[in-house]
């Protein structure tokens, strides 16, 4: 696969998940993993006929434990959501240097957080399994300049080029204001309850704080 590289200064977008080193550069606030879950859509198909909501923190090892004692009942293939599960908190791991993580898994009917906002933590890692994914302020400039002002969500929305969207099944890792020397990503949760949509979100946050490459 080709590697697809982004022109916007605040965000490093390919198809090789070691783009996810880039989101310790000073310049880059967000990083996106593209890439197919083509293998995740049976599993994905029963999972939406189910009431979902997973939460766990801990190693990667109890998390991955506690995943597949909740999902054992609810898919027939389980196994295969819980790789993918740990083979992000793997590549979390590496980028962040933690040993703890916080996970929720969660099917979701309403929107979130529907105005744009930062993140406080420093850290943040969204994969939409199902449904439109998370939207973000691609100009790193501009959206330092609109989190200062009070109408900055007016000012975002007026503006649609500043606005770019995670596709479904890509893996995004945010920058928040807690990340040191950093600036954060403007983010937003899609529109889905006015349209009748459904998300599978998988979040992951850090459960200790991270260790900056030397």
């Amino acid at each position: 696969m080709i590697s697809i590289k982004t022109l916007e200064k605040n965000a490093a977008i390919a198809n090789d998940i070691k783009i996810f080193e880039d989101i310790h550069l000073s310049t880059k606030n967000i990083v996106v993993y593209r890439r197919s879950i083509e293998s995740l859509k049976e599993s994905l198909h029963f999972l939406l006929e189910k009431s979902v909501e997973f939460k766990e923190s801990g190693t990667i090892g109890e998390i991955a434990y506690s995943l597949n004692t909740y999902l054992a009942g609810k898919l027939p293939n389980h196994l295969d959501l819980v790789k993918d599960v740990i083979y992000l908190l793997e590549s979390f791991k590496r980028v962040a240097r933690v040993s703890s993580f916080r996970v929720i898994l969660s099917k979701i009917g309403n929107t979130m957080c529907p105005k744009f906002h930062s993140d406080i933590n420093q850290l943040r890692m969204l994969c939409t399994y199902h449904g439109p994914g998370t939207l973000w302020v691609s100009d790193y400039v501009a959206s330092r300049k609109i989190a200062l002002t009070h109408r900055g969500n007016e000012n975002i929305l007026a503006n649609k080029g500043l606005i770019q969207q995670v596709d479904t099944g890509d893996v995004v890792i945010l920058k928040g204001t807690l990340y040191p020397d950093g600036i954060p990503i403007l983010h937003r949760s899609p529109s889905v309850s006015e349209n009748g949509e459904e998300r599978i979100l998988l979040r992951i946050d850090l459960n200790e704080s991270l260790s900056l490459p030397l």
